[in-house]
């Protein structure tokens, strides 16, 4: 065996991909030996060629089970791990990210809890799930610690409202918690308030009804909570003293999912109601009526809810408590100035943790920025996400979408209104920020992603798990391709947390993290030794001016103008250069082998051979190699009409003006930058100067706000990548890449070498840039966004984007 381990140390990174195939073939021959007897059986029946075809048939349907089949090894995350008894202080949590206020449990099916919200006016809408076209002002977590406590404030139209929860441990069921929600309008406004509880497929709920109208309380049981009980208070004034005049609605119903909640509860909207205080005006409003059912639906009911309506003028507040009943011992309710006291205990505790963390009032941050970045922080915490079910994937062996094994995630989101699911190449970046505040937290998550693995090596890059998460997703985007990969940025936060992480937590990472090396090594494989090409470019390339690469994660930034099996993709490479170090160091600590994992980064990391594969003399900078063309546009192209039919509408078609060729893409911008980014040339690398000098230049890279995407002189700047779609990567401010940059600099600024003064000058321009934007368009806007003109630094794309755009927190602190 030593021997073996010797010998397999010695191997190359070619030889290793050879290697990762043969074990592939040596698994898949173990479970053919029964077919191939089974097959031999048959010919004597049916004939050798009957036979064959059956064994073939076979060798198909083993390959595309294979797909959709977990991985064999044990799983990263202990059974039982994110339970009650293991983990009680996460337990229950602000994991339902699409919701603007709700609490879940981390588990499969668990009864959730929720805020609605309606201003009794005409044309007033129903808040429930957080959405762009609700557009309002502001909204998000100020402070959230990620495991206890969060204040957040939403701002809606004159309407604030302000939402506070904390828990308390206690008994087998992960304790109590009491939300707070203060309501305040200078117009003293007529509002309503939607507190409920509701099933997800299992779990009873009963009402405890005060009067016949309100809903005093509701009282439970469920697999994971056992009994329980949550009340909701009377309303009350500022002083604690109840409001003058509150009027009460309860809704009983079921819904055919969590995901139809909110149709729910709209469907039983009536008019018919008249707020008739003793000494002011009498206003009509809108309350929950009876529920008759969803109009055109056959779905069964699966989710039991139950619903609390106050309605009131502002200002007031409401608090709701939930006692498990398995706590034996409570101390005093949570409630009123016991309530006000912990809430301030934990954001005194809060404050005092993050400038420990971070530092930033010793920087010389204002208290403003300091907020500011606490938000950042806070909302990436307040974000995170737990989702139960199944994805649907096809591979090329399923003619059909299938199901692929039931799962569970616990992650980050990059965004709540837009993207609240988890997506594989974000959840990298947002694992550097949680890693530095939570490693622990950090590890758990990791574990979640690697336990998605299939048997082949494969983690499906977008995770769409259960009702409610597939709900806010385009149907052409719900099926994952199993021969798409994503960028490897989980090793990014694993390189940050290798040196604190204990080794049984490393020892049941490392069979996945090797597979889903040899996955990339085996499918992602470039023409050349010691090149990768991403799979899965648009298949359609005449409907588009670029053939967009979504594997990459950077969507539509120009890539061979013609996808072919000859490209050589330069950010590929880097990736996994990163990984061989990683999984390297991984191996060493463990006392595995890790020869292989240093050859290959070697490899990837020779400053030579990355020059001969990719440096583009004509453009002065690295580059991506393919088919291409120079010469590229579009034109919108007139339909013919079939005989006695009318014309069909015109279509935008892609106009090749120059027959592609071999040749370097001519596209400088953030795939350009990747061995910088990655820190992969030496100090003293003859391309540095010109890589920083690219950099620098503002006909090119450099704005006043943050490195843009792609060249001002790159032809497909900021194009249109078909009718319908404008830019994305096409020259925005990106903030992960810009952090990746900053990291960068920083470590070419603090090592001997010819350019290390211009990094160190550099470094200290883009990080006052990118901080001084992002905190401009925060105190304007009142969020975070996706990316950031390149002309004038506004925020675009979805809001709030605190996934990975909260990593200035980072960058501020000068935490690399």
């Amino acid at each position: 065996m030593a021997a073996e381990r010797r010998r397999r140390g010695a191997e190359g990174p070619r030889e290793a991909r050879v290697r990762a195939r043969e074990r592939g073939a040596a698994r898949g021959e173990r479970g053919g030996r029964a077919a191939l007897g089974l097959a031999a059986a048959l010919a004597l029946g049916l004939g050798l060629a009957a036979a064959g075809a059956l064994l073939a048939q076979w060798g198909r349907w083993r390959a595309a089970s294979r797909a959709v089949s977990p991985h064999p090894a044990a799983p990263a995350l202990p059974p039982g791990a994110t339970g009650p008894s293991n983990a009680p202080r996460r337990f229950w949590g602000s994991y339902r990210p699409h919701v603007y206020f709700g609490m879940k449990t981390r588990s499969p099916r668990s009864v959730v809890t929720g805020l609605m919200w309606l201003q009794q006016r005409d044309g007033a809408e129903l808040r429930h799930t957080c959405e762009q076209s609700d557009g309002l002002r502001r909204y998000g977590w100020l402070l959230h610690d990620g495991e206890r406590f969060g204040l957040q404030d939403i701002h809606d139209r004159g309407l604030l409202l302000r939402t506070e929860f904390v828990k308390r441990p206690g008994g087998l069921h992960g304790g109590d918690w009491s939300w707070r929600v203060t309501g305040a309008d200078g117009r003293a406004a007529l509002v309503s308030l939607f507190f409920y509880v509701a099933t997800d497929g299992q779990g009873e709920l009963r009402p405890q009804l005060e009067d016949g109208t309100r809903l005093a309380a509701v009282t439970g049981t469920s697999e994971e909570l056992g009994d329980f009980k949550i009340a909701f208070l009377r309303p009350t004034a500022d002083d604690g003293e109840d409001v003058k005049y509150s009027s009460f609605h309860y809704l009983d119903a079921w819904s055919p999912g969590l995901h139809r909640l909110t149709d729910v509860v709209r469907s039983s909207l009536s008019d018919r109601f008249v707020f008739a205080p003793p000494d002011g005006p009498r206003q009509r409003f809108v309350a929950v009526d009876a529920f008759r059912g969803l109009p055109g639906t056959a779905e069964a009911p699966r989710s039991h809810l139950l619903l609390h309506q106050v309605t009131l003028r502002l200002p007031a507040r409401v608090e709701v408590t939930f006692e498990s009943g398995s706590v034996r011992e409570r101390r005093a309710a949570l409630l009123g100035p016991a309530l006000t006291a912990e809430l301030a205990r934990h954001q005194a505790a809060f404050e005092r943790r993050f400038e420990e963390t971070f530092g930033l009032e010793r920087k010389g941050f204002p208290p403003s920025q300091r907020r500011f970045a606490q938000a950042a922080l806070s909302n990436m915490l307040g974000g995170m996400g737990y989702f139960h079910g199944r994805s649907l994937v096809r591979s090329p062996l399923h003619e059909q979408p299938v199901p692929y094994p039931e799962s569970s995630l616990f992650t980050a989101v990059p965004s709540r209104s837009f993207f609240p699911r988890g997506f594989l190449w974000d959840e990298g970046f947002h694992q550097l920020l949680l890693a530095r505040w939570d490693p622990e937290l950090s590890r758990e998550v990791l574990a979640h992603w690697l336990d998605l693995m299939n048997a082949e090596g494969w983690i499906p890059r977008e995770q769409i798990l259960g009702d409610e998460a597939r709900a806010k997703v385009p149907p052409e985007f719900v099926v994952q391709h199993s021969e798409t990969a994503n960028p490897p940025t989980l090793f990014l936060a694993l390189r940050r947390l290798l040196g604190s992480a204990p080794l049984p937590y490393l020892r049941r990472l490392f069979p996945r993290l090797r597979s889903w090396y040899e996955w990339y090594n085996g499918t992602q494989a470039g023409p050349l030794p010691h090149t990768f090409r991403w799979r899965g470019r648009d298949a359609d390339p005449e409907r588009f001016l670029n053939p967009k690469t979504l594997a990459s994660g950077l969507d539509d930034y120009p890539r061979a103008s013609h996808p072919s099996a000859d490209e050589r993709h330069l950010d590929l490479r880097c990736w996994m250069a990163l990984a061989s170090q990683v999984l390297a160091e991984a191996a060493e600590r463990l006392g595995e082998p890790a020869e292989l994992y240093r050859q290959a980064e070697r490899a990837l990391s020779d400053n030579e051979l990355l020059e001969r594969l990719h440096w583009a003399e004509e453009l002065s900078a690295f580059a991506d190699f393919g088919n291409h063309s120079r010469a590229v546009g579009l034109r919108r192209e007139a339909g013919r009409a079939a005989p006695g039919r009318p014309p069909p509408a015109p279509r935008v078609v892609r106009v090749v003006h120059e027959a592609p060729r071999p040749r370097f893409v001519d596209a400088l911008g953030y795939v350009s930058l990747f061995p910088l980014l990655l820190q992969l040339l030496r100090p003293d690398s003859p391309r540095l100067g010109a890589v920083l000098a690219a950099m620098r230049d503002e006909r090119r890279l450099w704005t006043p706000f943050g490195l843009r995407s792609l060249a001002r002189d790159s032809p497909l700047y900021m194009q249109r990548n078909t009718e319908h779609d404008p830019p994305y990567w096409r020259g925005s401010v990106w903030v992960n890449i810009n952090y990746l940059a900053l990291r960068a600099l920083h470590g070419y600024a603090n090592q001997p070498g010819p350019h290390r003064e211009l990094a160190a000058r550099l470094y200290g321009e883009l990080r006052h840039n990118l901080i001084g934007n992002l905190y401009r368009q925060y105190a304007e806007s009142g969020y975070l966004w996706e990316h950031y003109s390149d002309s004038t630094g506004r925020g675009q794309g979805s809001h709030p984007f605190t996934g990975w755009s909260a990593l200035v927190v980072l960058a501020m602190a000068e935490d690399y």
